[in-house]
């Protein structure tokens, strides 16, 4: 810790040299915002209450009221990939999904600008964020886990329906990497964990006299479906109404809210998925969109402690808090314990397809896929000591590699030509700033996904989209959201010039085409 200490001094005293005006004589106390970057994983599009769901999230309504409501803010439509960019405002496949090369992140230049830079959560990238500019770190560096003991079976737990399926994910506390992590505490579960340890951590630094940074970035509502009993009865019985129905109701009341188009009709009921009228089990299904519902529920709740800790430490009237999840809704199938139903500790299934339908309402597809529904991903903005039009929405367009920018801009740091004697990859985002104090800012000319065989390039109201070999699709995002007209065959043109511009961007980029 002294050893960082003394690092912090040194780069204040060069810092200008490295990243332009910020750390270099900075009083003690400090006046840039503190940031707070929560993320969820693999939520949908409609599931929080201020997005048109009827899960229970009133935390994060609260902040919405009395923030800024992004609909049109995109992610990579994974999990790995946004968190790449995230982390370093560049697009996912030039610095690589795990080892992030080429690149500084977000931590290390907030770090060297004088931020006093905290993580609780998912990493899901190479090596530990301690390696990667954080000063303090708890939670999975893996992709996912089991909820209550990502690690082995403790004495007297219950047998799986399968072998223990977490017992090698890699987990790290501080600088220390766990292969595997058992905790000791019988209550032990990841949501509550991750924000208890991001409390102890503001707790520790409150009265340090340096902004700080926090990234927050939960497990929830991702696979396995582990949820406590009390957080899972608040919702059984709740779904028996059928996804075909809660899709309409969400439909509505995201029109009522604005978040939606009344010109955007809603897509069609995922033709792989049957008609709930049609479905015979229909008990098992409640449960797991109830089980599903609670993860998000138990996550709102944590979020509730964190805003009451930043209150009770005098944080919260200038700390800017960002909410956003890292890809639309899953439809992937891993049911690991058929016998055994979601919920507990000892099962391991999945919420499907025809929820994850819903959860993307009113858009087309799921995670993994640049259609609409894999990338859309809300973004609450809320800030008191800045946010000038508090309570409104914004429709302008926006990206994940956004967010790294708008760091740096309110950190009053400059993105460097070269990071520990290596040249560094230019910044690709642009910040959000503008967008919070109320003004039109001036956005990305195109942007641009690829993920397995997916691919897409939006360019002002024009989307460019496909999976697989299959022909390029072209969409009027600005009249067709949901993506039901498909103006290939009207606009031939148009998909030659933006396949074109895809192939530039891939080409610089080293993003991969289908074989």
């Amino acid at each position: 810790m002294e050893t960082r200490r003394q690092f912090l001094k040194e780069a204040a005293a060069v810092g200008a040299s490295l990243l332009g005006p910020m750390a270099a004589g900075a009083p003690r106390h400090d006046s840039r915002p503190n940031i707070v970057l929560i993320m969820a994983d693999d939520m949908g599009f409609s599931d929080l209450g201020c997005y048109g769901g009827e899960i229970k999230t009133p935390n994060l309504d609260a902040i919405a009221a009395k923030g800024i409501r992004f609909t049109q803010f995109y992610n990579n439509a994974k999990c790995a990939p946004t968190r790449a960019s995230l982390l370093t405002g560049l697009y996912s496949q030039a610095v690589g999904t795990g080892a992030m090369q080429r690149c500084i992140t977000i931590a290390e230049a907030l770090r060297e600008a004088g931020y006093r830079t905290l993580m609780t959560g998912k990493w899901h990238a190479a090596g530990i964020p301690t390696q990667r500019g954080f000063d303090r770190y708890f939670g999975l560096c893996d992709g996912c886990c089991n909820y209550f003991n990502p690690g082995r079976r403790r004495p007297g737990e219950p047998e799986p329906g399968r072998k223990w399926p977490n017992e090698k994910r890699r987990w790290a506390i501080e600088n220390k990497e766990y292969r595997p992590y058992t905790p000791e505490d019988p209550k032990f579960y990841t949501t509550d964990a991750f924000t208890d340890y991001a409390l102890r951590y503001l707790d520790q630094y409150a009265a340090e006299g340096k902004p700080f940074f926090l990234y927050l970035a939960y497990t929830a509502p991702h696979y396995p479906l582990h949820a406590w009993p009390q957080d899972i009865a608040k919702y059984r019985g709740k779904y028996l109404k059928g996804w075909d129905r809660l899709r309409r109701e969400r439909h509505e009341r995201m029109l009522a809210m604005g978040i939606v188009e009344r010109q955007w009709p809603l897509s069609p009921r995922d033709p792989r998925c049957p008609a709930w009228d049609d479905v015979d089990n229909k008990e098992e299904w409640d449960l797991k969109m109830a089980v599903y519902a609670a993860m998000i529920d138990r996550m709102d709740q944590n979020i509730g402690r964190l805003f009451a800790k930043l209150k009770q430490i005098g944080a919260w009237d200038n700390t800017l808090i960002l909410f956003l999840s890292d890809n639309g809704g899953c439809a992937e199938n891993v049911n690991r314990t058929p016998r055994i139903p979601p919920g507990p500790m000892e099962s391991y299934r999945t919420v499907d397809r025809p929820w994850a339908n819903a959860s993307n309402t009113p858009l087309r597809k799921y995670k993994r896929y640049d259609h609409e529904g894999g990338i859309a991903t809300p973004l609450i903005a809320h800030w008191p000591a800045g946010i000038k039009n508090p309570g409104t929405l914004t429709h302008q367009v926006g990206h994940i590699i956004d967010i790294m920018p708008t760091c740096l801009e309110l950190a009053g740091a400059k993105y460097p030509e070269t990071y520990r004697g290596k040249k560094i990859l230019p910044l690709e985002g642009k910040s959000l700033v503008p967008i919070l104090e109320g003004n039109e800012r001036e956005g990305h000319d195109a942007i641009f996904w690829q993920f397995s065989s997916a691919r897409a390039v939006r360019q002002g109201k024009w989307k460019l989209v496909v999976d697989g070999k299959g022909p390029w699709e072209l969409y009027d995002i600005e009249a067709d959201r949901t993506e039901l007209h498909n103006l290939a065959e009207k606009y031939p043109e148009k998909v030659k010039e933006l396949a074109a511009m895809w192939d530039r961007w891939a080409a610089r980029v080293g993003a991969r085409r289908p074989r």
